[in-house]
């Protein structure tokens, strides 16, 4: 998920770039474009970025803790005692 918001991240600044250049080539449908639309866009796609960024970057730790204490050491598992004969 964190190359997808990465991707997503491009594509905001991509479309940022060309739609404040030539809002045409972007809004191609509209009669006279206007540059609004486009900043509204980009910024959208920023967050939807950001938020799946965040995400990824809890679950990643998430998992990472997970690891780290999954190791279980020798002397705290339990065992059984042998029985003595008297």
């Amino acid at each position: 998920m964190m190359v997808w918001s990465i991707n997503i991240l491009v594509l905001a600044i991509g479309f940022f770039i060309v739609g404040m250049i030539k809002p045409k080539w972007l809004l191609f449908w509209l009669e006279k474009p206007s540059r609004m639309p486009v900043v509204l866009l980009s910024v959208v796609l920023f967050m939807v970025a950001a938020v799946m960024f965040g995400e990824a970057s809890k679950e990643k730790n998430q998992q990472q803790e997970s690891a780290k204490s999954s190791p279980v050491s020798e002397s705290s598992i339990p065992s059984v005692a042998e029985e003595t004969k008297k």
